[in-house]
């Protein structure tokens, strides 16, 4: 009977679940233009029917904008994917005639405190659906935009008058694309709510990502993909009072809506925000009262990196929104809470999204005045002083630090001359000046922000992003406005160049960020190259390791050939080549043995299931998008069945087993001569393997006491390191170290992963110090272990390498200063 019963229920949900229309998510008692085509005209089906493809968003936000005085509509650039992002501007047809005055009028309220900021509209960003698998925000985009269209009456038209919406239908359309493709191909006619079934189990690499698969919910901040870069320019355009961030989690989970847990609040941003964040939250309680649905507050999630969207814009005078709705991932699924439907989850957003504006407009000079105090005391609270950043032997590292200042609008200088500071060297063209005393000092010392000490010892993303270690440049605080030269205006990468044609050969040091473009494009050409192992000088210049030598003699160009061949690599890789007359030179000459042979690489990666999804993107997009270098993608699903011999390097980003088959396979691989490069938990299944010997060490926990069960899983969690940034001596004299000026290195972690040194102090080239610390969480269990442990191991296995790093030496695009790391290991692991 019961067996009965079951499938009568679920037979009457399979026909019930398709009848839902737009009514369903609209409020009651409010008419509605009918000359504004609703969404199920244009995309042919109903909102929550079938998940919505990002053609078909952009499809109706078109026709939208061209049937309504209320909105207007950009296309601000395009995905990796070449799709369109897309911004929505809507507000009442007066406001629209005036949209610009409105826009210089609100920027100026924060320029200025005495402006008249009571009859200004508030300005609200909406956006939906960064995590593209997170879909319920996106496709209640298609309601709230015809909502906000179509609705008629007194309410929708007071709201219009004093609201700004800049609407953000799709963060991540590419993702969101990936997604629906998924849950429509799987999608039955007798919708099937069983977790079993193959459409809420997604294919690797899932839709929550970019196309690089990056998570764009921590690009905010360093901006470095081009979602993020439009994005962050409408931001900075409008400066918003209110973001809104549209996400799932997990299907047994009910709504949440910030503030997070207070103890877990960056504390470079003002109570006040959070006192806001609270009172708006009451409209949202009222909003989901209304309606019955579940919803909680003050727990889970946190307002401490300023990389996600909801936090971001607590360092800009704005209040930042998370909204967390239970996922059906799919069309619906079987919960704790019972059927989960997909319009269900696609009403409560769509609840948030109008709560919020509600909010916005009740509260609006509360929250305009609040934003204005905040930027007249960071104007009031900076100091006549500046800081520096670079490094003197790599300009177009130094560059693209200086480009993320300014996509976020903070003016920066050149050093008016060269100086020294510290003991470090700030030259012109490579070093930038950065005022203190501007608007958004704020955001330059949450860019730079160095903690090490914290209220809570658990945090829901990175604990420490500090830019400088980032970037790995040279950094000095309290530095005199008199080092500032000229404010830049227009920034610009410093120029490639070929000093002079020569006879004999070019040589091309290994400092400069782009020298691994430069080199593959010069082996690709089938052009030798070396490089040396040690210092030396020639004609008045000072070579460091790693230094590239191009002999001119038995190339296959000619003479002039090679110099116009080198001088289109030095304009485009943005590096310096210079031309020798001589092989003579102070310390080791150029036709000595300790000039070693390049190969031209082929470089090939593991990927699909097992193998971490975001390390694995960073990697790809590194060498594709950073250093024109192809890298082929090996699908674990057919990896043992391939012929990998032509691959001289192969990269496995993080993974705690890739079985038999892969082990045999890789291990005859490396013997004949491979360089094999793991990351992370690789590293553990390497040295059970017997590829690598390895000696982990770990904390010890068991001796807290006095735990109670409601603390248990605090415990456990204070020993995770989130993201935290950690120095160590570096042998500049080693291969997988070549490049760095400096004698230490700030290294990025996030695991606990601790290798013992060896015994033999030149087998430790990177070693954390005895106080390694720079920035971030870590307890005190963990901080005592890490001490002179070791993030790199090489070890050789027949004639070929196995190269392990404990953390992410690529993490989030934005980690610059060790991307090298990985380029060396690449070009230059046989002579480690």
């Amino acid at each position: 009977m019961k067996k009965i019963l079951l499938l009568f229920l679920f037979a009457s949900f399979s026909i019930t679940a398709q009848k839902v229309d737009l009514s369903y998510y609209l409020p009651k008692n409010v008419t509605y233009n009918k000359n504004i085509p609703t969404p199920a005209s244009i995309i042919g089906h109903e909102v929550g029917e079938w998940h919505i493809t990002h053609d078909k968003l952009v499809e109706y936000m078109k026709v939208l904008a061209a049937s309504s005085d209320r909105i207007s509509i950009e296309n601000r650039g395009k995905t990796y994917e070449d799709r369109p992002l897309l911004l929505l501007t809507i507000t009442s047809p007066k406001n629209h005639n005036n949209l610009e005055n409105i826009r210089k009028q609100h920027i100026e309220a924060t320029n200025n405190s005495t402006v008249d900021i009571s009859k200004n509209p508030i300005v609200v960003y909406q956006g939906f659906s960064i995590h593209g698998n997170e879909p319920s925000g996106s496709n209640a985009a298609l309601a709230v935009a015809y909502y906000l269209a179509a609705a008629q009456g007194t309410d929708i038209d007071n709201l219009l008058d004093n609201t700004v919406i800049l609407f953000d239908p799709s963060l991540n359309p590419d993702g969101l694309q990936r997604f629906a493709y998924w849950a429509n191909t799987n999608r039955s006619k007798n919708i099937n709510p069983d977790p079993n079934d193959r459409e809420y189990s997604e294919i690797w690499p899932r839709g929550r990502t970019n196309h690089y698969q990056f998570d764009m919910n921590r690009d905010w901040l360093p901006v470095q993909l081009p979602e993020s870069k439009v994005r962050i320019a409408s931001f900075h355009k409008w400066l918003p009072n209110i973001l809104t961030d549209h996400h799932e989690m997990g299907s047994n989970s009910s709504f949440f809506f910030q503030p997070g847990i207070p103890s877990r609040t960056n504390p470079l941003t003002p109570q006040m925000n959070q006192d806001l964040t609270k009172e708006i939250g009451t409209y949202h309680a009222k909003a989901f009262d209304k309606i019955g649905s579940l919803y909680y507050s003050e727990e889970s999630y946190d307002d401490f990196y300023y990389g996600k969207g909801s936090t971001f814009p607590d360092i800009n005078g704005g209040i930042g929104i998370l909204f967390e709705q239970g996922s059906s991932r799919g069309h619906a699924q079987e919960t704790v809470n019972g059927v989960l439907t997909f319009p269900f989850t696609i009403r409560n957003q769509f609840t948030a999204a109008l709560s919020t504006l509600e909010a916005g407009r009740k509260m609006r000079t509360k929250i305009l005045k609040y934003q204005q105090d905040f930027y007249k005391k960071s104007r009031n609270t900076g100091t006549n002083k500046a800081i520096v950043f670079g490094d003197e032997k790599d300009a177009a590292k130094t560059y693209r630090l200086a480009e993320v200042l300014k996509r976020h609008q903070i003016k920066i200088h050149e050093v008016k001359t060269d100086f020294t500071e510290n003991g470090k060297n700030y030259k012109k063209g490579y070093s930038y000046v950065v005022p203190m005393n501007q608007k958004n000092q704020r955001l330059v010392k949450a860019m730079f922000d160095v903690r090490t000490t914290f209220k809570d010892s658990l945090f829901y993303d990175v604990s420490a992003w500090t830019f400088n270690h980032a970037f790995g440049v040279d950094y000095a605080e309290n530095i005199s406005l008199s080092k500032a030269g000229k404010e830049i205006l227009d920034l610009k990468m410093k120029e490639g160049i070929v000093s002079s044609k020569s006879d004999y050969g070019y040589l091309m040091s290994w400092n400069e960020y782009y020298t691994p473009k430069a080199l593959n494009a010069i082996l690709q050409k089938g052009i030798r190259a070396k490089v040396s192992m040690k210092n030396f000088k020639n004609g008045g210049n000072s070579y460091d390791y790693g230094t590239i030598f191009i002999p001119v003699q038995n190339q296959e160009l000619n003479t002039l050939e090679l110099f116009q061949f080198l001088q289109k690599i030095a304009t485009e890789s943005y590096v310096s080549i210079n031309g020798v007359a001589t092989g003579l030179n102070d310390g080791i000459d150029l036709g000595s043995n300790n000039f070693s042979n390049i190969k031209k690489q082929k470089v090939a990666m593991l990927v699909g299931d097992g193998i971490a999804g975001n390390d694995s993107g960073e990697i790809w997009h590194l060498l594709d998008q950073r250093f024109d270098m192809a890298i082929t993608r090996l699908d674990m699903s057919y990896f043992t069945r391939l012929d990998i011999s032509k691959y001289s390097a192969i990269v496995v980003p993080s993974s705690y087993n890739l079985g038999k088959g892969a082990e045999d396979k890789l291990m005859t691989w490396v013997k004949n001569g491979g360089i094999l490069i793991g990351y992370k938990n690789t590293a553990r299944w390497l040295a059970r393997s017997k590829f690598i010997n390895l000696e982990f060490d770990n904390a010890k926990t068991d001796t807290i006491k006095d735990i109670s069960f409601e603390n248990k899983s605090l415990r456990s969690g204070a020993q995770v390191i989130g993201g935290a940034i950690f120095e160590a001596n570096v042998d500049r004299s080693h291969p997988i170290n070549f490049g760095y000026k400096n004698s230490k290195l700030a290294l990025f972690r996030n695991s606990t992963l601790f290798i013992k040194a060896d015994k033999r102090s030149y087998n430790n080239p990177i070693q954390y110090t005895s106080n390694p610390l720079l920035s971030g969480y870590i307890s005190k269990e963990n901080a005592k272990v890490i001490k002179n442990t070791v993030p790199f191991k090489v070890q050789r296995m027949g004639r070929g390498r196995v190269i392990v790093f404990t953390d992410n030496t690529n993490f989030r695009a934005f980690w610059y200063g060790t991307n090298k790391l990985l380029m060396n290991a690449i070009f230059f692991g046989d002579k480690m």
